[in-house]
Order: structure tokens, then C-alpha cells, then sequence
């Protein structure tokens, strides 16, 4: 029982961890406008936390969208399609929540993903789950309804443009961070005689040692919450949904 309360309050700081990363994001160009237009810190977090939750919420459906239209089209038949949308409808019916779309794409790994916004929800499941055996195939499928029905699918959906930023940025900074641009002298010769490389550098490598500690610095805000948001909400939920179906 002592689990039950640390659990939740697990899950609580895990999402306000995930809904600090929009408002954060949005935070730094709005707050010092306002601090400039004198309108008072105060206010400008306000229009913050309002931008940030409800760009990300808008953009987060849509971007789920555009992914899952690039994923290679599974090409099934009619009757295993089918058979899955038949199967979800019943596990769904099982759980409690309205039966999904059902997406079924190529895909050499067992996996399954749900999805939930203003659009609908919508199961993503690859062909390579078919072809388990049916016991594992349903558990997977129970596991994504469950997690649509605690509305963890919608949250995290919601919260995903916030956090696509963070990564890209992230990665960014790590990149310049670690660049190096100490190349041979047998490269740069014939990167010469090709006539796409100066005789010298055109930007030393501290500078971009520079500019990424400083995007780290500007980004640490907004990912430090989202590293606390992923391992308290995101990998907590995914824990108690394996127990629910287990």
C-alpha cells in the first residue's frame, strides 16, 4: 500500500515535468518581450504557460500524423487488417474505452504505439506483431488500450513538439560541442584542390565549443524537466500499464 501514494506522487512531478518543457520553450522569447514592453515577468509567464501548452497540444496530433503517413504501408490483405481492427474493437470493448483506428505498417520489430488529440486515437502496429502468438499479440494490443484509456496516449501526444525540441536542440549542442575540425594535412590538401576547403579555417573550433555550451545553457531549463518528465511519467505509466495486463 505504502507504494500506492509514492507512486503517485511519482507520476504527478513526471508531469508537471513534461508540461514545464512547452511553457519553458515558449518562455524565453516571450518573457523578455514582456519584460521590455513593461508588462511585468508575471505576465509574460502567464502567456507563456498558455502559448506553450496549447502551440504543443495543436502541433502534437498533427506531427503524429505526418509520421505515421511516412512509415512504409504494410500492403495487407483485407482479412488480417481486418481481423487486427476486429480484435482491437473487442480488447477495447474488454477495457472500457471507444475502439481506436488501427494503423498496421512494414516493420521487422513487435511493436505497437497509440496515439490520442483532437484528431482521434489511433493504434500503430507493425506487421512482425501479427505474427506473434495470439496470447503476446492481445497483451500488446491491452497494453496501448490501457494506456489510451488513463489518457496517458493524449498527454504525451500533446506534450511530444515540446520535447521533439528539446532532443533536436540537444543534439545540436552536443554536436558543436564535440566537433573537430583538426583534419590531416593530406585532407586538407586535397579538400584544396577540389576548391571547397580555405587555406584556413573560416570558424576556429572554440567557437563552436562556445556556441554549444551556450545553446546547453539556454536549453538546460527546459531539458532537466524533460528527463524528469520521461522517468517518472512516461517510463512510471509504462509500468503500471505491464501490470494492468499482466
Amino acid at each position: 500500500m505504502a507504494g500506492g501514494p509514492t507512486r503517485t506522487i511519482r507520476t504527478g512531478v513526471g508531469a508537471v515535468g513534461l508540461l514545464a518543457v512547452p511553457v519553458l520553450l515558449a518562455a524565453l522569447p516571450i518573457v523578455p518581450l514582456a519584460w521590455l514592453l513593461d508588462a511585468g515577468v508575471g505576465v509574460g509567464l502567464l502567456v507563456a504557460a498558455a502559448v506553450g501548452a496549447l502551440v504543443s497540444a495543436a502541433l502534437g496530433p498533427m506531427l503524429v500524423d505526418r509520421r505515421i503517413a511516412r512509415l512504409p504501408d504494410a500492403d495487407l490483405d483485407e482479412r488480417p487488417a481486418a481481423f487486427v481492427e476486429y480484435r482491437v474493437d473487442e480488447l477495447a470493448d474488454d477495457i472500457g474505452v471507444d475502439a481506436p483506428a488501427v494503423t498496421i505498417v512494414r516493420a521487422d520489430a513487435p511493436n505497437v504505439a497509440v496515439t490520442d488529440g483532437y484528431r482521434g486515437a489511433r493504434i500503430v502496429a507493425s506487421t512482425r506483431l501479427l505474427s506473434l502468438p495470439a496470447a503476446d499479440r492481445d497483451a500488446a494490443l491491452r497494453h496501448a488500450l490501457v494506456r489510451l484509456r488513463r489518457r496517458e496516449a493524449a498527454f504525451t501526444t500533446a506534450v511530444l513538439p515540446a520535447l521533439l525540441v528539446v532532443e533536436t536542440v540537444a543534439l545540436l549542442a552536443t554536436l558543436l560541442v564535440g566537433r573537430r575540425v583538426d583534419r590531416s594535412p593530406a585532407d586538407r590538401r586535397v579538400n584544396r584542390i577540389h576548391g571547397y576547403e580555405p587555406d584556413r579555417e573560416r570558424i576556429p573550433a572554440p567557437v563552436y565549443t562556445a556556441a554549444g555550451l551556450l545553446l546547453w545553457f539556454l536549453l538546460l531549463p527546459a531539458w532537466t524537466p524533460a528527463i524528469v518528465g520521461d522517468r517518472l511519467f512516461v517510463a512510471g505509466r509504462r509500468r503500471a500499464a505491464d501490470a494492468a495486463v499482466a
